[in-house]
């Protein structure tokens, strides 16, 4: 119940949040769907005709992950930044849920939430560009939540630096660049890439979308590789948070920003 109460408010204070601030939520959209128009002119333009149209479907599924994967592991050090320039982050602290719960909790609700742009910004994509993709939702499903499951791992570390530093702007600028390195880089090009966040996971997702593998073609290795990926950086992500969290009150960081 507790749980419930927590995933609740948090997801109204998300949905809140991107509804008062409705000319940056749709600045924010507007934003990448201006990149994807210069992904598919570029590709138009100085591509190989006889590749344009995998070229495009390969764009497509790259930067809508790119898109989710700033909205899931960025936003949790802005959400991090911003509580300590508030002056609120010592009261999450204090909390009987604890603080990595209620930035779990965020985590969710804002994935959710963005996860209707996503599903926009595909389909707009899509009908911009005239290539529509796969969208097998049966052997999407999985994948996805193994993936997602990575990226929390990778927002809690995120988080953690968060605490400490608390000027972390420049590092998460930095970091979008090279979310959109792993993201747009395939693994046949760098196999051993698969053990890193989620690269394993838009990968099989480009094997769906592109190519229309069923779930049932997946090898079984694949998924094994995407569930210790899952497994590994979300414990390894939350006990470096935890590890993070205890040095900054031993050294009073949370009371002031």
């Amino acid at each position: 119940m507790y749980w419930f109460n927590l995933l609740k408010a948090n997801t109204k204070k998300e949905y809140l949040e991107l509804k008062r601030y409705l000319p940056n939520t749709l600045a924010l959209v507007l934003t990448f769907y201006i990149i994807f128009l210069g992904m598919f002119f570029g590709i138009q333009i100085i591509g190989d005709p006889t590749t344009q149209d995998i070229n495009i479907q390969f764009a497509i599924v790259n930067y809508i992950f790119w898109f989710l994967a700033m909205m899931v592991i960025n936003n949790i050090g802005w959400q991090i930044t911003n509580e300590a320039m508030r002056g609120t982050l010592e009261q999450l602290c204090m909390s009987p849920m604890g603080l990595w719960k209620i930035m779990l909790s965020r985590l969710i609700a804002s994935t959710v939430i963005n996860f209707i742009l996503i599903i926009a910004l595909l389909y707009l994509s899509m009908f911009t560009s005239g290539q529509w993709l796969n969208v097998d939702v049966l052997a999407i499903k999985p994948i996805f939540v193994l993936t997602i499951i990575s990226m929390f791992g990778l927002g809690f570390i995120i988080a953690g630096i968060s605490i400490i530093l608390k000027q972390v702007q420049a590092f998460l600028q930095i970091l979008q660049f090279i979310l959109a390195g792993l993201t747009f880089v395939p693994l046949s090009v760098a196999p051993m890439l698969a053990f890193f966040p989620f690269v394993k996971g838009v990968d099989l997702v480009r094997d769906v979308m592109i190519d229309g593998v069923t779930l049932s073609q997946i090898a079984a290795v694949d998924f094994m590789i995407l569930a210790f990926n899952a497994v590994f950086y979300f414990i390894g992500g939350l006990l470096f948070f935890f590890f993070c969290e205890r040095v900054a009150m031993n050294k009073g960081l949370l009371a002031h920003y």
